[in-house]
């Protein structure tokens, strides 16, 4: 038995916050505990700079992939000496992803390595998703590694955060996929009333579903697509925002219907793959009105873990995955990325 401890860092696309995430694991018995967990919250400045990285020229952006880089480790650093970390052995960086094309081979996360190692002195591994890219992947979802090997209890797992993706078993092989946009969305629109998320999902029970909206929502390509297959950023600004300004529909009746396309989207996959146990976390689990929706529409048993495991799973993952990286062990699954092979993605700062 081998046992490693490690710090998996995560943004996701909602810029809610950086969440760390210190948690010990054994090999290969695949036993976890989470240690230590918190969310450090952007500054204003920061989810500007975040937010409007996709229209930086190269040389910008470069820059913020090197301060964002010295951010985290900052960050990393300000964690350790907070929880009085003494054993650790490498920190895993997701990074904040800008760019994901995958059609066109490229993806980008920014968060200088380098940068994190140098701030830190702790071996770093990050950029996990270009090496599956150029395999032929998505390079996209990469959690279900863990699914498979931490939390293979399940029937499936769904996260809901800046996307909704999902991760089962089928004929034998792991299959995972972003279903749809979420709190990118809905985070989108709880702004334009003032909110910086809607909260229990209130302000979308107060609006009014609008079934011709629906049915156009319902109706975007990406849903007839097979996977694998995944979303970004650029899927929101090309296919959806252009149907939000142009709907003249008020807020919350666009929050009430992108809460029942999300949550139809959903049970789509669950009654089309038969699954009967789902174990829900991100924080759309804190959407209460959503999952009120996703209730009535199946009979699906959904599983809501406790809030350490809800708010930290992807970094908790994103730690494990480093953990298989420093291992040369596989981290990426061709079944679910549709990459040519099962690879140990990562690149390593020591």
């Amino acid at each position: 038995m081998k046992t490693f401890y490690a710090i998996g860092l995560m943004s996701g696309t909602s810029l809610d916050g950086l969440d760390l995430c210190y948690a010990k694991f054994e090999l290969p018995s695949f036993h976890f505990e989470i240690i230590h967990a918190e969310t450090v919250s952007y500054s204003d400045e920061w989810i500007s700079r975040l937010k409007n990285s996709i229209y930086l020229s190269g040389l910008d952006l470069t820059k913020l992939d090197a301060d964002y880089g010295f951010y985290l480790g900052q960050k990393v650093n300000e964690f350790i000496q907070k929880y009085q970390v003494k054993n650790i052995d490498l920190i895993s960086s997701h990074g904040h992803t800008v760019f994901h094309n995958p059609k066109e081979k490229y993806t980008l996360q920014i968060g200088n390595g380098a940068a994190i190692f140098a701030e830190t002195g702790i071996k770093t591994i990050c950029d996990f998703r270009m090496q599956d890219v150029a395999l032929g992947g998505q390079g996209a979802p990469l959690v279900p590694i863990g699914d498979e090997k931490l939390f293979r209890e399940f029937d499936a797992c769904l996260n809901l955060g800046g996307f909704s993706n999902i991760s089962f078993k089928k004929e034998n092989e792991r299959i995972a996929f972003d279903v749809s946009p979420f709190n990118i969305i809905l985070n989108y629109l709880a702004e334009k009333s003032g909110f910086k998320y809607d909260k229990d999902g209130d302000l979308a029970r107060n609006g009014t579903l609008n079934n011709s909206f629906l049915e156009e929502l319902n109706s975007l390509e990406f849903y007839r697509l097979n996977p694998p297959k995944s979303l970004g950023i650029e899927f929101c600004i090309e296919e959806v925002f252009p149907l939000i300004e142009k709907s003249n529909l008020k807020t919350e009746d666009l929050l009430a219907t992108f809460t029942e396309h999300f949550a139809q989207q959903i049970s789509k996959i669950f009654n089309q793959n038969q699954l009967r146990d789902i174990f829900i976390t991100g924080g759309g689990t804190k959407n209460k009105f959503f999952l009120e929706r996703l209730r009535s529409m199946d009979e699906t048993e959904i599983i809501i873990p406790k809030d350490e495991i809800i708010d930290f799973k992807e970094a908790l993952v994103f730690a494990f995955i480093g953990i298989l990286k420093h291992e040369n062990e596989i981290n990426v699954l061709k079944s679910v990325t549709g990459a040519k092979k099962n690879h140990s993605s990562g690149v390593v700062y020591s």
